[in-house]
């Protein structure tokens, strides 16, 4: 049994049992796969995979039983050379950041100038996504950390920490009705259509409880996934736009107002990382820039505990 064996069963399995996919993945040949996986199985005595001809199924109850120690193995073996580069403070590789475009675009900039300063070896990598697909790509390896308002602390493998808080607010033309208003009530908005974040974005789950509470009807005409987008056409006149504060810039928004808001409520944006996943030192890095009260040996031993 080696490593390599290990590989190619997790990579088979994600790759829903397409060899050739697989082999693609593992930059390898078709007939090299099958070879490691009928050697393995003639080496256990078992047969790990469900077949029809010469294709794969699925997995037999041992492959099954045997995924999951595979998985565990892979990890633990990724994280002893991790564990090694840490203690030797390397500071060159790459680091994967998955997260939303709000974040990517008017958060991250000045954390990521200050890292790259310090770690100019270290090829950054940010990934944007949905927080569903961000849960998911730290989930499989895809992702050293990820960050989002929603999803993160809902999954039971991953470790989380507070980044920043922040709430919405509301952007209209200047010379809009509302901009001209000091205190805009839920049922001022009513009265406008809406334009905000698409389902599961940057905190509208707070909007529409909002607006469900309120019993006023709302007109939500346009739902887009970055605030760029939502400002546009707010810009265009189709509507009154909801988003978070952050993503105002004065400068660049000077024919936009912007109204600070407390209706949808105190939104938490998270760090994550996956449980029994080590990162590199410079990994550990980042996350302190990103919070600097952040305790990375809590983290740590949150998202890799002792038993």
């Amino acid at each position: 049994m080696n490593f390599q064996q290990l590989r190619i069963i997790r990579e088979t399995v994600r790759q829903n049992y397409n060899l050739t996919e697989a082999s693609a993945a593992l930059y390898t040949s078709q007939s090299g796969v099958s070879k490691h996986i009928k050697d393995l199985e003639d080496e256990l005595g078992v047969q790990l995979f469900i077949r029809k001809g010469k294709r794969l199924l699925g997995l037999t109850e041992p492959g099954q039983s045997l995924l999951g120690i595979v998985e565990r193995m892979l990890v633990d073996a990724d994280n002893i050379k991790r564990l090694a580069d840490d203690f030797n403070r390397v500071d060159e590789g790459t680091l994967t950041i998955a997260t939303t475009h709000t974040q990517a675009r008017y958060v991250l900039p000045p954390i990521v100038n200050k890292f790259k300063k310090e770690f100019p070896k270290v090829h950054l990598i940010l990934q944007q996504a949905s927080p569903v697909e961000i849960t998911e790509m730290l989930l499989q390896g895809e992702a050293d950390i990820g960050i989002a308002t929603e999803s993160l602390t809902t999954e039971s493998n991953l470790a989380s920490v507070p980044f920043y808080n922040w709430q919405h607010s509301i952007i209209t033309p200047q010379s809009h009705p509302l901009a001209q208003k000091n205190d805009i009530s839920i049922l001022d908005l009513a009265e406008y259509p809406i334009i905000t974040y698409h389902g599961g974005f940057t905190g509208r789950s707070k909007i529409d409880k909002a607006f469900e509470e309120s019993g006023a009807d709302f007109d939500i005409v346009m739902s887009a996934l970055d605030a760029d987008v939502i400002k546009t056409y707010v810009e265009l006149g189709m509507g009154v736009g909801i988003v978070n504060d952050v993503a105002y810039d004065a400068e660049r928004d000077h024919r936009l107002k912007q109204i600070p808001t407390d209706i949808f409520g105190v939104n938490t944006t998270w760090i994550a990382v996956r449980k029994g996943h080590l990162l590199r030192g410079y990994g550990y890095e980042f996350i302190s820039l990103c919070s600097p009260e952040t305790d990375i040996k809590s983290l740590k031993k949150m998202a890799y505990p002792e038993d």
